[in-house]
């Protein structure tokens, strides 16, 4: 009777020490990375340590300290963890493995795992997971650094991980983790089953074999870099660029950058880089002594540039990319930056494939951006508002005054046929002009300054002629016709008198198809139409009244100083 009594007692002591001790009757083990005299302080640094690493967890110790600590894991598990932190210097050097047998009540985790649903999407059909919560706990313990790497890259990929990839699991992993099984239609767990990571890698590396990313040797540039060889293929070296131009019209081009150069040089590839067709004009920009970034996007084309400076030798890349087409860029882009390697001892030389096509409109065989079309205008206040022609404005995705003012169209009257521009940041035009007080005089001598060639002169030109008509070919007195040989750039610009005093504002040729005037026939807005406008929006009356008629180099100098160039792009 006493021995049953003794195995009894024996067997609820065995029962009590298993539930206090899990990790003695399941061969478990921890990851001991820190140990604090108070609740409070561990709850900190439980808190902390879970912004970083995985699987963190923490237990009352027998001699009343609070024990912080990663897992439980299989023992070999446990010991690769310990290894593998200590490399990344996740954990504490001091860090060791703990079997648990001074553990008492667990303190953290405090709370579930955090979960992040996507927003307004429609909730798929519930799908039945092929492992429990545990069971994908245990399966995700052995998988190697380089498994745990490949996870973060298809999370990312897809659109759901924009942190770091380091290989550890964290709260921001395991958000989207979450959100990745939610979107799939699984439970949100945070941790992924081995079907699902099947399915999530899986569609990852099917999307590289898509885009043939391979690790591609530019041994002449000097460049070592994963390339999306299904859609590009290399052209022709071009200092300081190596181009590899699109293949089957993907759309996708890459070029490699390699030159010699200090902060100097890597400035002026910066200034150059953003006037180029391949780079869209908005977006981010970052320039510092170490390198650089663009990136911007329009309506059709995303680019972005990476360049580096080290030892006197410039390396980098860029990227163009449909803008449609997100899911492949946002991986092929990952994908080059994440192998991006230059090799040291090689560049590309100065003069290697100088086009015997040399054109100003080219640069190392790349387009400079250019406008739809340019015109002309007349600054009419100290705060660079210009009056012009308001045809075509409507339609432009950005208007810029001189090289780079962007500007709106602050107002415009299509009966009239003009429009305000104000720049969107300051900008101080050399001159403005006054309005005439008085009509003039039928044939009087008059001149249209203008853009004519569209700013590649560098400066405005004077034409000239005389004044036809205060009245439009219709009869309409807000019109003047003018007798003068104007290009197309001269539209919107200022017309005026030997005074240098505002006539008009230039109106393009009528557009309607229907007419064809002469070459020498032009029509411009009358500035006794231009006056009211102009005080409806604010701008500050500014009349002449009167002086004597300037010398030609005088005009030339008041007319070209009061000129704007106005430019369309897309």
């Amino acid at each position: 009777m006493q021995s049953i009594l003794q195995a009894c007692v024996a067997a609820a002591v065995a029962i009590i020490l298993i539930i206090a001790h899990p990790a003695q009757a399941q061969d478990q083990a921890w990851v001991q990375i820190e140990a604090r005299p108070n609740l409070g302080s561990a709850l900190e640094r439980a808190r902390a340590y879970d912004n970083q690493v995985d699987n963190v967890s923490g237990y009352r110790l027998n001699s009343g300290w609070y024990a912080i600590t990663l897992g439980p894991y299989p023992p070999l598990v446990a010991e690769a963890e310990l290894a593998r932190l200590r490399r990344l210097n996740a954990i504490p050097p001091d860090s060791f493995i703990a079997d648990g047998g001074n553990f008492g009540t667990q303190f953290w985790p405090d709370e579930p795992v955090a979960t992040t649903l996507l927003p307004e999407t429609p909730a798929p059909e519930p799908q039945v997971a092929d492992e429990t919560p545990a069971q994908a706990r245990a399966t995700e313990r052995a998988l190697g650094p380089e498994q745990r790497f490949q996870i973060q890259q298809a999370l990312q990929w897809a659109g759901y991980y924009t942190s770091t990839i380091d290989g550890l699991f964290g709260p921001g992993t395991r958000r989207s983790m979450a959100a990745w099984q939610t979107a799939q239609g699984f439970e949100p767990t945070g941790v992924l089953t081995t079907g699902q990571r099947a399915d999530l890698v899986g569609a990852y590396l099917e999307a590289r074999r898509n885009l043939g990313l391979e690790l591609v040797t530019d041994f002449d540039a000097g460049i070592e870099i994963e390339l999306p060889t299904a859609l590009v293929t290399f052209d022709r070296y071009e200092a300081p660029f190596a181009h590899y131009t699109s293949a089957d019209d993907s759309g996708v081009e890459v070029l490699l950058i390699s030159q010699t150069g200090d902060s100097t040089a890597m400035a002026a590839l910066y200034a150059i880089l953003q006037t180029l067709e391949i780079m869209p004009p908005d977006g981010r920009r970052n320039l510092n002594r170490r390198g650089f970034t663009i990136e911007g996007e329009s309506t059709r084309r995303y680019g972005f540039a990476e360049v580096g400076l080290r030892d006197g030798v410039i390396k980098g890349f860029i990227l163009a990319w449909p803008a449609d087409d997100v899911e492949h860029r946002v991986l092929a882009l990952g994908a080059m930056r994440e192998t991006f390697n230059p090799l040291a001892g090689a560049v590309l030389p100065d003069d290697i494939g100088l086009s015997q096509d040399q054109r100003p409109d080219l640069v190392s065989g790349l387009e400079i951006r250019t406008p739809e079309f340019t015109r002309s205008g007349a600054y009419i206040d100290a705060g660079g508002g210009v009056l012009t022609a308001a045809a075509g404005l409507d339609a432009c995705g950005r208007i810029t005054i001189g090289e780079d003012a962007v500007a709106d169209i602050a107002a415009a009257d299509p009966g009239l046929g003009i429009a305000l521009l104000r720049p969107q940041t300051t900008h101080a035009p050399l001159g403005t002009l006054q309005l005439a007080d008085t009509a003039p005089r039928l044939k009087s001598e008059i001149a249209v300054a203008g853009y004519s060639y569209g700013g590649l002169l560098g400066a405005p030109t004077l034409s000239y002629g005389t004044l036809e008509d205060v009245r439009g070919l219709d009869g309409d007195t807000t019109r003047d016709r003018l007798s003068v040989a104007v290009q197309p750039g001269d539209a919107g610009g200022p017309v005026v008198d030997p005074d240098g005093t505002l006539l008009g504002i230039l109106l393009p040729p009528p557009g309607d198809g229907q007419r064809t005037l002469p070459a020498d026939v032009q029509l411009s807005v009358d500035a006794t139409a231009l006056a009211p406008f102009l005080a409806e929006n604010g701008v500050p009356e500014a009349v002449s009244l009167g002086a004597v008629p300037l010398a030609p180099e005088d005009l030339v100098q008041r007319a070209g100083d009061a000129t704007a160039l106005v430019q369309c792009w897309e």
